[in-house]
């Protein structure tokens, strides 16, 4: 369970820095290089279809001109050209309305041109259909482009984990890393999904509207312009407020994940020791922090739209009505000024969706920030191209003058020299802190030394590359760790080829698993969950020992294995071990000194340091500290039995 530290190590660190929102956007951005082909057809298409929107309102316009000149037409007197029937109208005294005709082509004594009504219009529904389809075909490429992006984000972050040194995950819990690789890559795909394209046609929108409505009219124009700047300035007053929320957002997120994660991996633990309570308030706590967070980001960011409407209802109102001064002087017709309405609509439209995608982005950019965060962290050493190995592995492990320490400033391991022969069993006792699983870890290199080094057959390990040095290593350890399958497949999975039915079940003779095996209702076809759930923690164990079998390794890691199981197993499981380890160098790491008995070497460790050697009889004669914890140990049996 998360403690303080737990919890600081969910929410602090690197999580708290600013949101670097033009950094993260830029690499965002540039995750997209590899689609620039689909990128360009992208442009080309909205290019097109943007450039159709908007010259249909000019089009429909015309129609809208053909209409009202047949209407006007109709009723004057037919002979007369257009100059003499506006002349008379000024003779009469009817100046306001020849001005506003004047702008007007039409014929006396003609009607409504149907015929060419019905070409326009026809035009304007084929500019109209062509531009549909065209955005149709722009969604269909956002939609590869993104969803190729994300397959390669997610590449990206499976092949860094698998980089990352066993301190990164130390450090961090295991929920928040795994909301990293799940929510954020999710949030960052839902956002490009609902935004991109989008946001690619309202920014050409906006230009080639802007084209035309000079075009149409630079006067009414200008007017339309004015609300411009006001839309400016509530983006960015509401942008800025919404960003810090959506970072707090996905942090809490995280830490939320982080909890259900630890209380349900542990919730028998949390059970025995009546900690329900203080589970569920620690997770009311965190998602009422969720819901804070979600609800200022959503709710500062969704008064966006509201805002912009108001300013795009203000164009509107000013556009009608210097509109209607310009028809009535006669300087545009009635077309180009319903064209012009349209116009500043389409204007203002794009101007609304690009402010309230703004929520969207920022949220997006956020999680962007988290993943960049993670790419970012400083990977273990890479392996060395090409790697050395050794010419014969036989197992004989040195350590010269090795030093290790976790935080720079507290030494663990200083000046620690050791050399194991092949075949042998190496014994690590001591108590707890005193570095023995530590040097186990950096026997595998899952740490690499400080100072100093181990070899491996006279090879440096650090010039070997880590998968070479492992494929000779089996390791079994204090918490068993299974996954969803058969427990066939289980224990196959410690060999690095395939291996048949006979080759597994032989293993798990070896382990002494095969008895409780094959009581189970499908035997080895038995499928159990990553918990294990339906075998006993012992049994767990004997099935990973039966893995470490089935790996066939030079070197054999033992790290508090048979600790899960009963007397009796233990005692079936030690000379199994003791078969599994003839001719192979074996490293025990036990707290029982009974079950390190026959090891050819014990290591007695403290703070970090060999301070004794030998064989179980010569300790024990030496009386020092290997004495002292097996007189210890004895005492307590014998207190227990008592």
């Amino acid at each position: 369970m998360a403690g303080p530290a737990g919890r600081m190590m969910a929410g602090g660190g690197p999580d708290q820095r600013s949101m670097d929102f033009k950094g993260s956007g830029k690499r965002l951005v540039a995750q997209f290089r590899p689609e620039r082909i689909t990128i360009y057809a992208l442009l080309a298409c909205v290019v097109v279809s943007v450039a159709l929107s908007v010259v249909g309102p000019k089009i429909l316009g015309h129609a809208t001109d053909l209409v009202f000149a047949g209407i006007v037409g109709r009723d004057m007197p037919s002979g007369a050209t257009k100059e003499q029937v506006l002349d008379s109208m000024r003779e009469r005294g009817d100046g306001d309305v020849a001005d506003m005709l004047r702008g007007t082509d039409f014929h006396p004594g003609e009607g409504i041109d149907f015929g060419a009504v019905g070409h326009v219009l026809l035009l304007a529904l084929g500019t109209f259909l062509v531009a549909g389809l065209l955005m149709a075909v722009a969604t269909r490429l956002v939609n590869r482009a993104v969803n190729r992006t994300m397959f390669r984000l997610r590449e990206d972050v499976q092949t860094k984990l698998s980089r990352l040194p066993l301190s990164y995950f130390d450090k961090r819990q295991r929920g928040e890393v795994l909301s990293r690789a799940t929510n954020d890559i999710d949030n960052i795909g839902q956002t490009l999904q609902q935004s991109m394209g989008q946001l690619i046609n309202s920014l050409l929108t906006i230009i080639g509207v802007l084209v035309m409505m000079f075009y149409v009219s630079w006067i009414l124009a200008l007017v339309a312009l004015v609300t411009v700047p006001l839309s400016f300035v509530v983006a960015t007053r509401v942008g800025k407020r919404s960003q810090p929320h959506f970072v707090q957002q996905w942090r809490s997120t995280g830490q939320l994940n982080a909890h259900i994660e630890e209380m349900y991996t542990g919730h028998t633990l949390v059970k025995v020791f009546g900690r329900q309570e203080e589970s569920a308030k620690q997770f009311a706590e965190q998602n009422e922090a969720l819901y804070e967070a979600g609800f200022k980001a959503q709710f500062n960011s969704g008064i966006m739209q509201p805002l912009m409407m108001f300013v795009s209802n203000l164009n509107y109102v000013l556009v009608a009505v210097v509109g209607g001064l310009r028809v009535a002087s006669g300087s545009l017709s009635i077309g180009d000024v319903q064209a012009f309405i349209q116009y500043s609509r389409q204007f203002s439209m794009p101007l609304t969706q690009v402010a309230s995608m703004a929520n969207l982005v920022q949220s997006g950019v956020a999680s962007a920030e988290r993943i960049f965060e993670l790419l970012d962290a400083e990977e273990q050493q890479a392996d060395p191209i090409p790697g050395v190995r050794p010419e014969d592995l036989r197992g004989r492990v040195e350590l010269e003058h090795v030093s290790f320490r976790y935080d720079p400033d507290k030494p663990l391991i200083e000046d620690l020299s050791l050399k194991v022969e092949p075949g042998h069993t190496v014994a690590i006792v001591g108590p707890t802190g005193a570095g023995k699983t530590t040097l186990v870890n950096l026997l595998m290199r899952f740490y690499d030394v400080s100072g100093g080094r181990i070899t491996l057959d006279g090879v440096d390990i650090a010039k070997m590359s880590r998968d070479e040095l492992r494929a000779g290593i089996g390791m079994v350890l204090q918490d068993t760790w299974l996954f969803g399958g058969t427990i066939a497949e289980n224990i196959a999975y410690g060999a690095s080829r395939e291996v048949s039915r006979g080759e597994i079940e032989e293993a798990a003779r070896a382990a002494h698993a095969d008895r409780f095996v094959r009581t189970l209702p499908d035997g080895y076809d038995t499928v159990i969950d990553d918990e294990g759930t339906g075998v006993s923690a012992g049994e767990k164990q004997l099935i990973t020992i039966a893995r470490a079998f089935l790996s066939d390794p030079v070197i054999l890691v033992l790290d508090e294995a048979t600790s899960s199981v009963d007397t009796r197993t233990e005692v079936l499981i030690q000379k199994a071990m003791a078969k599994l380890a003839h001719g192979r160098t074996s490293f025990v790491i036990a707290h029982r000194l009974s079950t390190i008995r026959d090891a050819d070497t014990i290591l007695v460790m403290e703070n970090g340091s060999i301070v004794e050697q030998g064989a179980h009889a010569e300790l024990l004669a030496a009386d020092g500290a290997y004495a002292r914890l097996y007189k210890a140990q004895f005492a307590q049996a014998v207190a227990e039995v008592e």
